[in-house]
């Protein structure tokens, strides 16, 4: 089989469930997230872009209800020994296949929590899912309960996180030689890339940022290629990913040589992220390191070209985000606590000036001051 982790491990994560659900008294946990699903029995799939449903009895007993074509993915990638089969066929509903399923399960009338918050869980899987549990069970909505358990990270995933940051380290190093005026971004997004697979890595749960010149200002994945001037801007923002878990780092390169603006941008852009650093630990909320991180930004006089949110908790992700729901924002209560892998991002765009400038890196989370995932420093990089 193609676990990642011992049975134990497994056998730990179901009991932390467990005891949540029994906190909340919840009768089953019907889990529609990809990543609750690894997290809970390794299952490794995208075939989550249908409809599949892993059902969590308060016993800690499990039912995976899927595709024929995930069968044996099932099988082969994780510790789920009861699987049940909806078959594709014109008019197929398979929520009415899940209730029947419940039926079968004495779940009858029960209490039942659902992972409504997933891309796991399309609009209209979900109304076709409600429409079958109206008048079955008491529902729920659950979506934190799963992603909350796995905020904290255990001794073995952090060991997967360490290698996913060495994995980033060396994405980045493959890239610096490539980045100088005539550069090709291609040829750049291909080394770093192909690095973290050389490596050992995974595909990323979302596409590598990568843009130069005006496309320097955006923060996100854009299709076309450019390549480099002699004075000119590349905003990456890469992961390493190491068995779905995910270190991301950003980083705003200049060719040539640093404007003025380029620097000021950049002395802010380090601030934050030390302030950030500084505020993120146990005593602290994530909104607290969203408010150092503005704090520093209003310093500088750039409110008005930082973004609402400066990071989030990253872990093992699935299509189409890296991204885990605990961001720091504005008023975010989640208490900051040891043993969770937090990305911290300090993006400034100002469109005014056509400059931007960004800069993050990965912590984990300690009993004190968080350490930094990546090897590289904070300076700025001019090639």
């Amino acid at each position: 089989m193609a676990l990642h982790f011992e049975r134990a491990e497994f056998d730990a994560r179901r009991d932390r469930l467990v005891i949540e659900m029994s906190a909340r008294k919840l009768d089953a946990m019907l889990l529609f997230a990809q990543e609750s699903m690894y997290w809970l029995t390794g299952y490794d799939t995208f075939g989550f872009c249908f409809f599949q449903c892993l059902v969590v009895k308060a016993d800690g007993s499990m039912v995976l209800l899927t595709r024929s074509a995930d069968l044996r993915q099932a099988r082969h990638t994780s510790t789920i020994d009861n699987i049940v089969l909806w078959n594709d066929r014109h008019g197929a509903n398979p929520a009415l296949d899940l209730r029947n399923l419940l039926n079968d399960l004495d779940l009858l009338g029960m209490r039942i929590g659902v992972e409504y918050d997933t891309h796991g869980l399309t609009a209209k899987n979900g109304r076709l899912l409600d429409e079958q549990l109206q008048t079955f069970a008491k529902v729920e909505d659950a979506s934190d309960l799963v992603a909350r358990l796995r905020l904290l990270k255990s001794p073995a995933e952090i060991e997967k996180v360490r290698k996913a940051a060495a994995l980033a380290d060396a994405s980045l190093d493959a890239a610096l030689p490539l980045i100088r005026n005539g550069g090709d971004e291609a040829a750049i997004l291909a080394a770093m890339q192909g690095a973290i697979f050389a490596g050992g890595g995974d595909y990323p749960a979302n596409e590598f940022i990568i843009g130069s010149g005006e496309d320097a200002l955006l923060c996100r994945y854009k299709a076309g290629r450019r390549k480099l001037g002699r004075n000119d801007q590349l905003t990456l923002e890469w992961a390493g990913v190491f068995h779905h878990y995910h270190v991301a780092m950003m980083q705003t390169v200049l060719t040539g040589r640093a404007s003025k603006r380029h620097q000021e941008l950049f002395e802010a852009a380090r601030a934050a992220l030390l302030a950030c650093e500084k505020a993120m630990v146990p005593g602290n909320t994530f909104g607290d390191v969203f408010d150092a991180h503005a704090k520093v930004m209003e310093a500088h006089g750039l409110t008005k070209h930082r973004l609402n949110a400066c990071g989030y908790s990253l872990g093992a992700r699935f299509s189409p985000s890296w991204m885990e729901p605990h961001m720091f924002y504005a008023g975010n209560p989640e208490p900051i606590a040891p043993d969770m892998t937090l990305f911290a991002h300090m993006i400034i765009m100002d469109s005014e000036s056509g400059c931007a400038m960004c800069l993050g890196r990965t912590y984990l989370t300690t009993d004190s001051a968080p350490e930094s995932l990546s090897r590289h420093g904070l300076d700025l990089i001019v090639r």
